[in-house]
């Protein structure tokens, strides 16, 4: 592993940690020139589905861009990084165990959304607002209608 600071390959591990569910390593490593410690996480490497976008083109699976997206939608919001973590893991573990070789995006959007909305209604609206892309404001009090219904989210999932 590189040292991010001085970009040497010789170090050594300080400390190894299990995550809770015990499929990711946390490694505190220590740069032996430079002295800096950094850390690294090492996972499983699951083969996961091409993604089907909407004009029909074809992508791997990227799970920072389901990070980021959830990232975006619960900026400012009491959600701990923990929290933001683990639903996108969810969302990851899901696509894995479905065992698709493709899957459409907007399956993956809304397993995204359903994981938002058990877990904060303003970040799900957020997400829901870009990735449905509502087109004006009677679109976007539909879905804030439904939420007050308090109608759990039952659309068809990965």
């Amino acid at each position: 592993m590189k040292c991010p600071a001085c970009g040497e390959l010789n170090n050594r591990v300080v400390d190894s940690r299990l995550s809770k569910e015990s499929n990711v390593i946390r490694r505190r490593r220590e740069c032996l020139v430079c002295n800096r410690r950094f850390t690294t996480y090492e996972r499983v490497e699951e083969v996961l589905p091409m993604v089907i976008k909407k004009d029909g083109r074809r992508e791997p699976f990227d799970r920072r861009k389901i990070a980021l997206g959830v990232e975006k939608a619960c900026e400012k919001r009491p959600i701990s990084v923990a929290q933001r973590e683990e639903i996108v893991n969810r969302v990851e573990r899901a696509l894995q165990m479905s065992g698709e070789k493709e899957i459409r995006s907007y399956r993956i959007g809304e397993r995204v959304m359903r994981e938002l909305h058990e877990v904060d209604e303003v970040a799900y609206v957020r997400f829901a607002s870009v990735y449905r892309s509502f087109r004006d404001i009677n679109e976007f009090k539909a879905e804030l209608d439904e939420i007050l219904s308090e109608k759990p989210y039952q659309k068809k999932l990965l």
